[in-house]
C-alpha cells in the first residue's frame, strides 16, 4: 500500500508560466515538496503555458483542463484523486525564500481544530501584504473600491486587515485568509466538498473560510512564517473592467450564500448563523470568536 502523503502542493496556472516554474523552483529548492508531491493544473490558457513548463519541469504533474472553470475549479481539478494530510494552494504568483510550510504543518498536526492556515504573504521587499482578513460589510468594500474614501477610513481599513493582530507576531484566528497561499487539511477540503466553482474568480477563499468555521474548524494566520507573493491587485480595478465585474458579480453571489450587511462588519458569528438560515445545517463551534492569539 502506497503510504499517504503528509502534503501535495497545487498550483493553477493561467498564462503565467514563468511565474509557475519559479513557484515551483521556491518550493523544490526550501524542500518543502518533493516533484511527486506537486500537482500544476494547466487551466486552458490558450499560449504556450503546456509546452514551457513541461520544458522546464518534466518530472512534475502538469493537469490540463479542458476548459477554464475559473480558479476554484482549477483547484478542485488539481485535488481530485490526492491523497494526502494536507494540501498547500499557491497562486503561481508567489514563491518561497525559507521553509514556512513545515512548522505550520507540525502546528495543524497538534491542534486538529485547525482546518485552515494562512501563510503571511509578504511583499519582495519583505513588507506585509496583511493576508488575514475580516468578513466584508458593505462599507469596507466601498472602501475598498473607491480611494477617496481610504484617507478617511484608515481605522477602519486596519481593522479589517488585522494589522494589529498580524503585528504581535503570534499565531491568530483569522476570520479569513487569502487564497493566495494557504494549507487545508485535505479530509475536510472532501467534506466541504471542495472550492466553490460558482465563483468564478474572488471570493472563493471567503467562502472556504467561512464554510471552515461552520464546519467546527478554525481558520489560523501564522505571522512570522512567510510567502513572498508579486501582488498585482487586479480586484481593485475599475467596475467596468473584467476584473472589476468579476469581483462584483462574486462579492453578490457571496451575500446571497451569508450575510452580507450594510456598515457593521458581521464577525465569525453572524457568518455562521446567516449561513445555516440561509443553506448550511452544520452547529455552529463553541468559543472561537476571538481573534487575540491563539495558544498553539
Amino acid at each position: 500500500m502506497t503510504k499517504r502523503q503528509r502534503l501535495h502542493v497545487i498550483l493553477v496556472n493561467f498564462r503565467t508560466p514563468e511565474l509557475t516554474i519559479r513557484s515551483v523552483v521556491s518550493i523544490r529548492d526550501r524542500g518543502i515538496a518533493t516533484p511527486e508531491n506537486i500537482t500544476v493544473v494547466e487551466n486552458c490558457s490558450g499560449d504556450d503555458s503546456m509546452r514551457l513548463m513541461q520544458a522546464a519541469m518534466p518530472d512534475i504533474e502538469i493537469k490540463a483542463s479542458l476548459v477554464n472553470g475559473g480558479f476554484g475549479a482549477g483547484v478542485n481539478f488539481g485535488a481530485a484523486g490526492i491523497d494526502a494530510d494536507y494540501l498547500l494552494v499557491l497562486n503561481p504568483d508567489t514563491y518561497f525564500e525559507m521553509d514556512s510550510v513545515t512548522p505550520v504543518l507540525d502546528h495543524m498536526d497538534a491542534m486538529p481544530d485547525i482546518g485552515i492556515a494562512g501563510l503571511d504573504l509578504i511583499n519582495p521587499d519583505g513588507s506585509r501584504q496583511y493576508g488575514a482578513r475580516r468578513f466584508y460589510s458593505v462599507l469596507d468594500i466601498a472602501t475598498r473600491r473607491f480611494g477617496r474614501l481610504r484617507p478617511l477610513m484608515k481605522d477602519r481599513i486596519n481593522r479589517h486587515l488585522m494589522l494589529d493582530e498580524t503585528d504581535r507576531g503570534e499565531p491568530f484566528n483569522a476570520e479569513w485568509v487569502m487564497g493566495t497561499g494557504f494549507i487545508i487539511r485535505r479530509d475536510l477540503f472532501n467534506r466541504l466538498g471542495g472550492m466553490e466553482e460558482n465563483y468564478f474568480l474572488y471570493m472563493e477563499d471567503v467562502d472556504l473560510c467561512a464554510r471552515t468555521w461552520m464546519s467546527g474548524h478554525r481558520v489560523v494566520y501564522f505571522p512570522g512564517l512567510p510567502l513572498v507573493h508579486d501582488h498585482q491587485r487586479q480586484s481593485a480595478a475599475s467596475p467596468l473592467s473584467f476584473a472589476g465585474r468579476a469581483h462584483i458579480r462574486s462579492l453578490l453571489l457571496f451575500a446571497r450564500r451569508f450575510h452580507l450587511p450594510l456598515f457593521r462588519s458581521p464577525g465569525i458569528a453572524n457568518i455562521i448563523r446567516s449561513g445555516r438560515k440561509k443553506r448550511w445545517s452544520a452547529e455552529p463551534p463553541t468559543n472561537v470568536f476571538t481573534t487575540t492569539p491563539v495558544d498553539l
